[in-house]
């Protein structure tokens, strides 16, 4: 299972929509606009296709962490 389908099946199980996602990605300091995450939910054979990098999925499970618990407390 590549790093796209497992952000697609995370973005369906946690309904989530473009603008959640942006933010989710801000939360962890990953910088990503509409069109790049757009690429990432294209089929592979599409011209805008763009691969999920390890980076971009590890700032959004933590990103999601920070969206639903807040930051951590010291």
């Amino acid at each position: 299972m590549t790093n796209n389908e497992i952000l697609k099946k995370l973005r369906i199980a946690l309904d989530l929509k473009e603008p959640d996602m942006i933010e989710i990605l801000w939360l962890a300091n990953y910088e990503i606009n509409k069109s790049e995450l757009a690429g990432v939910f294209r089929s592979e054979g599409h011209k805008n296709y763009k691969a999920c990098s390890d980076e971009l999925l590890k700032a959004f499970l933590d990103g999601y962490i920070l969206y639903r618990r807040g930051p951590k407390e010291a």
